[in-house]
């Protein structure tokens, strides 16, 4: 009994192996997808195909006078009705110029992610006008002080591998003031990779002054820029937006990186087939990429496809649906049948409350856009209400529900040491179980996710805890990690020289 004993090691010894930090993070941010395939190849190339026949035979409209001026210079010709048509040799040339892949640097050098590839990273989007009170548990207008609490609340979340600022702080009417208290609320309180808006191109100049007194000086933010920007230059259906179009200008000019956002409705500002849908949806992001390879090829881009859905019988946006689902999965398909950098949006749940509904629509969205191999999965966490709304507790459960995520892109592996032969002998001849072996001890740090939110008790002690459900539970670890991490990432020297320059609320 003792050799036994010793041989499965104490309780003692047990707890102190389930608390301390796994020797190999079963399911880190950054596993490779691509697996789902909704499309088969001749699917592929039939949407491609529809796609450049819509740029070289209807082509965009609305072209601002300067980017007209530079799209004609790099191969596209005037046609009717005001258009410009963009010809297929100048889409493949686009392409092939792009960008394959890219570093989203961090302010905090270990935080940097590469973009690209088939590698996947879950992250933030979305302009959430309300947010969900953790003490009301209703809905109300988003606010500043909501902007900087969710920035530092994901600071901590493992799965949140970069922050765009995910509501809209309605408390700031100015849009110049806006855009200013939006990027200095991301220098405060994260270093991660961040990403933002600009409402008019005449805000980014003066913004990327502040950034580079977080960098450290005048010029040094264009050296390794740690913000993006998201744009829409592209307003469905196929004509360009003159405002984002002059975003995109001032970006490129100051080194900033993009994420091009393609956001077609089905139905509404696109056709409701899905295979309609695609192919009016890749022919506007390419005619974004067009216009980025026009101004400056190779320049760093997402190609975010994001295709939407409407509720057909009422005309209400829908994230949650099936149709969502299949249609990012082939959005980042498509993208990544390219080679292209891949953003898609998902896990935008329709539901108000952190209910049943809102993990059923958040899991399927999310998974399928993550097998499929999303490269940067936008509206990831916190989204609820259609995108309406923002949520803490759902922040926190969705960084759990990532890392499942994570855990069934990694797989399986399969090795001499995995299949696990000696083990299976040495249980059958010995004490006829599996517990407590080196094997399964092994296995337990390194291929098992342990949640923490996420209830597994059995009924009697779950009742004894205090019949917590995952909302209850959510809401007290944001209310900590809020209470608790506060942090400063901008020097007090910085802080006063911004404070100085901008009107900091």
């Amino acid at each position: 009994m003792s050799g036994a004993r010793a041989k499965r090691g104490g309780r003692k010894e047990r707890l102190a192996m389930r608390a301390a930090k796994p020797l190999v993070d079963p399911c880190p941010p950054g596993q490779a997808g691509g697996r789902y395939k909704p499309l088969l190849e001749d699917e592929l190339q039939q949407v491609y195909r529809t796609a450049l026949d819509l740029l070289s035979r209807l082509g965009m409209g609305e072209v601002p006078g300067r980017l007209k001026t530079d799209l004609l210079a790099a191969g596209a010709q005037e046609a009717g009705h005001d258009r410009v048509v963009i010809p297929v040799d100048l889409v493949k040339d686009a392409v092939a110029s792009a960008a394959r892949t890219f570093t989203f640097h961090g302010r905090d050098p270990e935080r940097s992610i590469t973009v690209g590839g088939s590698k996947v990273y879950f992250g933030t989007g979305g302009a959430a006008v309300q947010t969900l009170d953790m003490e009301s548990g209703l809905y109300r207008p988003s606010t500043l002080e909501d902007l900087h609490n969710f920035t530092r609340l994901q600071d901590v979340l493992q799965n949140v591998s970069w922050f765009t600022r995910c509501c809209v702080a309605t408390d700031v009417p100015d849009t110049y003031d806006l855009d200013v208290n939006t990027v200095y609320a991301l220098l405060k309180n994260t270093t991660k990779p961040v990403a933002t808006s600009f409402t008019l191109p005449e805000h980014v100049e003066p913004i990327v002054g502040m950034l580079d007194i977080a960098a450290g000086g005048d010029g040094e933010f264009a050296k390794r820029p740690f913000l993006k920007a998201h744009i829409s230059p592209v307003i469905s259906p196929l004509r360009y937006g003159e405002d984002a179009v002059g975003v995109v200008y001032e970006c490129i000019k100051h080194n900033i990186p993009m994420s091009c956002i393609t956001a077609a409705q089905a139905g509404a500002t696109a056709p409701a087939t899905l295979a309609g849908f695609l192919a009016q949806s890749l022919a506007e992001t390419l005619a974004s990429l067009v216009m980025v390879h026009a101004i400056r090829p190779g320049f760093p881009m997402i190609f975010s496809n994001w295709p939407l859905v409407i509720d057909l019988r009422t005309g209400a946006f829908s994230g949650g649906g099936g149709e969502t689902a299949v249609l990012n999965a082939a959005s980042a398909q498509l993208t990544n049948w390219l080679g292209l950098p891949s953003g898609v949006a998902s896990s935008m749940t329709d539901a108000k409350a952190i209910d049943a509904q809102a993990g059923v629509e958040k899991g399927i969205t999310s998974l399928a856009a993550a097998l499929a191999g999303g490269n940067l999965i936008y509206e990831s966490s916190g989204m609820t209400a259609s995108l309406l709304g923002a949520s803490f507790e759902a922040f926190v459960l969705d960084d759990e529900m990532h890392s499942l995520t994570y855990r069934a892109l990694r797989g399986i592996e399969v090795s001499q040491e995995t299949l696990a032969f000696d083990a299976i002998c040495e249980a059958v001849l010995g004490e006829g179980h599996f517990l407590g072996g080196q094997n399964t001890y092994q296995a337990m740090e390194r291929d098992y996710f342990y949640p923490s939110l996420a209830d597994r008790d059995e009924p009697r002690t779950w009742a004894q805890n205090g019949a917590q459900d995952a909302w209850s539970r959510a809401r007290i670890r944001a209310g900590k990690i809020l209470a608790r991490h506060r942090p400063a990432y901008l020097s007090p020297e910085q802080d006063r020289t911004i404070r100085d320059r901008f009107n900091i609320l």
